[in-house]
């Protein structure tokens, strides 16, 4: 292997290692072995039946399939479309402000980005997915992450980075003209709306009533700030040792919440229903928003990773100990019908809807574009970071699907139907699914139904939709075999009710601040002076409006009548992924203005599966007259038994029920119809702008000009010899700098 050092002055030590690989035969050995893993995995997966599948070949193909993409498909897209440059300044660099912009060490940068992208979606989409059987599911979160995912998150982040960090509306209004960037930033700022609404309502069915988990997520907030202090004034650039600190209180948190919840009095302080939960969301979610990245959003987030990629990997660990066989068939009525008790709609498209994040998720091109690149140290830490940190998301839908797909099929069923259908009681649950699900060879009785919650120390365990509690429920069942025995599934249970809230929880943060710099771009404008990051009167004002906008909407999921993951979430399935086809179509439409159009087929063949999927299922939630799958033919419904003097419709109960559902499915309709035609309207300025790019060859694009680096970071998350031996350079040039 050849080493290049890289100098822009030589005054400094070099900046940059550059390592040209050679290939030996230990390594075409290496990967040759991970691509018989994989592909024997995928073998066990696609041709096994029945009940004797293990779990660990889900394990074993997902990791292959990773490693390969990261290492061959991920370097593709940088050697010939991004070609990081590793003497180039990046904006965390040259705008450094100590507030938005602020070079970031890249193991630091990794669990922010990850813990921001990292939300409801990996968890519940797959989950909620799983009655359709395993092997949709599985295809789509491992091949859409390696062809759809990760090229999106790398290639936005990579955009945005040369384009000094701007959001994707910004970047739209650049490369596609005023007209298309003006109605980009208004579908994004509303998709945005719905996106981290959604995101609330699956946080607040975990936790509400929950004293255990409120308390632990409560007290991560004080741990994160006491981390961003201790990193930047007491022990700056100590990452390992603070990151010692926060895991240890962290476990002592969680530890404490168990005692919280045994507590007469505690408990009852941090008893809070779902109205309450909801404000104080919002409030947490503004402060998120407006403070200084490093005292709250940046530490949190990295300190949250520990905890979601730490449970993760030792949920694959207790998976591949016990070696639970799949309870789902490959495959289930649900595919082919609309039947569905989780949510309504067949394989296509609404699968790949349903599952978004761990796939493709349009959510994590805000984060791309949002807070990500105007941290990252080096462009040629983009990889890692953009791409690696979706590959690691889809390693935990794949962990939910699997938690999911290993539960008794009845208590799997039990938990995800929504209340209307069984009443919210064992007896409801039992008599609906043995009675009225529609699918062969699934039975339960209320004493299963008892027994399960007994043994997770809750009063019911029916009807508790979300993807959440059946992930816990799950992990319950796998880890106690590896850790402590029965005794300890109610521990486990709640375990993971935490830290699902707390994986939910930080997306929500990222997510608002995010939405607060959109915002800020659009109203840029009208007025100069929101598009100045460091304004705060903009900055508050923007943040408020927008926390009031996601806030209204998520009090309306946790009152709806009809249960709110299921009426909310096929409308953030869609949005989300309409807002990816957005991101897909500037990253296509830049790719052409390079002069690069023969290698536009990178993000062009997800951008038409992506299209093709969302309008499909956008124009079936809008004109199916089938009032499980049309939110105007529900609406239409509702209001006319009103219209008609009922009282009652199914099981919603009094007029006041009724006309929220005649509300909430008229602004859910609605909301399809606007985002449709703006998605509709960017794709074609992006095609048109493309088409003119291929005829001339290529167009300016909106690039920021060539600046030298001055800095040093090592590219891998894990630095090699050469580069410690630079980084020993720069300290020792650092602390002669001092002494002068």
């Amino acid at each position: 292997m050849s080493v290049e050092y890289v100098k822009t002055e030589d005054d400094l030590p070099p900046v940059a290692v550059v390592e040209k690989p050679r290939w030996t035969p230990a390594k075409i050995v290496l990967w040759v072995v991970i691509a018989l893993i994989a592909g024997a995995g995928w073998s066990m997966i696609a041709f096994v039946r029945g009940e004797e599948l293990s779990a660990s070949w889900f394990v074993a193909a997902a990791v292959g399939s990773y490693l390969i993409g990261f290492r061959f498909y991920a370097k593709l897209i940088e050697w010939k479309i991004c070609r990081p440059n590793p003497k180039r300044a990046t904006p965390a660099e040259l705008n450094d402000n100590g507030r938005d912009f602020a070079p970031t060490d890249r193991r630091v940068l990794f669990g922010h980005h990850f813990a921001a992208i990292s939300g409801a979606g990996p968890l519940v989409g797959p989950i909620l997915a799983a009655q359709m059987g395993y092997l949709p599911g599985t295809l789509w979160i491992v091949f859409g992450v390696v062809l759809a995912g990760g090229v999106q998150d790398y290639m936005v982040l990579f955009f945005s980075m040369r384009r000094n960090g701007r959001s994707l509306g910004q970047m739209t209004r650049d490369e596609l003209g005023r007209t298309g960037g003006i109605i980009a930033s208004i579908g994004i700022i509303l998709i945005m709306v719905i996106l981290i609404a959604v995101l609330g309502v699956v946080i607040i069915n975990a936790l509400a009533e929950s004293p255990w988990g409120v308390f632990s997520i409560a007290m991560t907030i004080p741990i994160a700030v006491f981390m961003g202090i201790y990193m930047r004034y007491l022990r700056p650039g100590k990452v390992v040792e603070t990151s010692v600190i926060g895991i240890v209180l962290l476990v002592i948190a969680i530890i404490a919440g168990g005692w919280v919840h045994n507590s007469p009095f505690w408990s009852e302080i941090f008893h809070l229903d779902k109205v309450t939960l909801a404000w104080c969301l919002m409030i947490y979610g503004f402060l998120a928003a407006v403070l200084p990245v490093w005292v709250l959003l940046a530490p949190r987030d990295y300190l949250s990773t520990f905890m979601k990629i730490g449970t993760i990997v030792l949920l694959a660990v207790g998976i591949l100990i016990v070696n639970p066989t799949v309870q789902m068939p490959a495959l289930t009525e649900f595919a082919f019908n609309t039947a569905g008790p989780a949510f309504a709609g067949a394989l296509f498209p609404f699968l790949f809807i349903t599952i978004a994040c761990g796939a493709l998720s349009g959510f994590h091109a805000l984060i791309s574009s949002g807070t990500t690149p105007k941290l990252i140290e080096k462009e040629t830490q983009a990889r890692l970071i953009g791409y690696g940190g979706m590959l690691m998301e889809s390693f935990v839908a794949i962990m939910a699907l699997v938690a999911a797909i290993c539960l008794d099929k009845g208590l799997y069923f039990a938990m995800n139907a929504a209340e209307p259908l069984t009443g919210g009681t064992v007896q409801g649950a039992a008599d609906f699914i043995n009675n009225s699900l529609g699918m062969s060879g699934v039975e339960t009785s209320p004493e299963i139904l008892d027994q399960a919650a007994k043994d997770v120390g809750e009063e019911s365990i029916v009807s508790r939709t979300g993807g959440a509690p059946t992930l816990a429920m799950g992990m319950a069942h796998i880890l106690h075999n590896v850790f402590g025995g029965p005794a300890w599934m109610s521990f486990w249970y709640h375990f993971a009710v935490m830290f699902e809230a707390l994986f939910i929880l930080t997306t929500i943060d990222a997510g608002t601040r995010v939405a607060r710099f959109m915002l800020s771009d659009a109203l840029g404008n009208f007025s100069k002076r929101f598009r100045d990051p460091s304004w705060t009167p903009g900055a508050w004002l923007t943040t408020a409006i927008m926390v009031a906008a996601w806030g209204s909407i998520l009090l309306m999921g946790v009152t709806d009548p009809l249960g709110g993951i299921n009426t909310l979430f096929p409308l953030f399935g869609i949005s989300n992924q309409l807002l990816a086809a957005i991101a897909l179509a500037v990253v296509f439409a830049i790719v052409c203005k390079m002069g690069l159009a023969k290698w536009a087929w990178i993000p062009g063949i997800p951008l038409v599966w992506d299209l093709l999927v969302t309008m499909v299922a956008s124009w079936q939630k809008i004109f199916s007259s089938d009032p499980k799958l049309g939110y105007w033919a529900q609406h239409f419904a509702y209001k006319d038994a009103l219209a008609a003097g009922e009282t009652s419709m199914g099981n919603t109960e009094g007029v006041a029920a009724m006309s929220a559902v005649v509300r909430n499915t008229f602004v859910q309709g609605t909301l399809s119809i606007v985002f449709a035609l703006l998605v509709a309207m960017v794709v074609v300025m992006a095609v048109w702008k493309s088409i003119e790019a291929v005829k001339k060859g290529s167009l300016p694009t909106t690039e920021e000009p060539f600046v030298e680096t001055k800095m040093f970071a090592p590219a891998g998350l894990i630095a090699r010899k050469p580069e410690r031996e630079i980084q020993a350079q720069w300290d020792e040039h650092e602390a002669g700098r001092r002494k002068e």
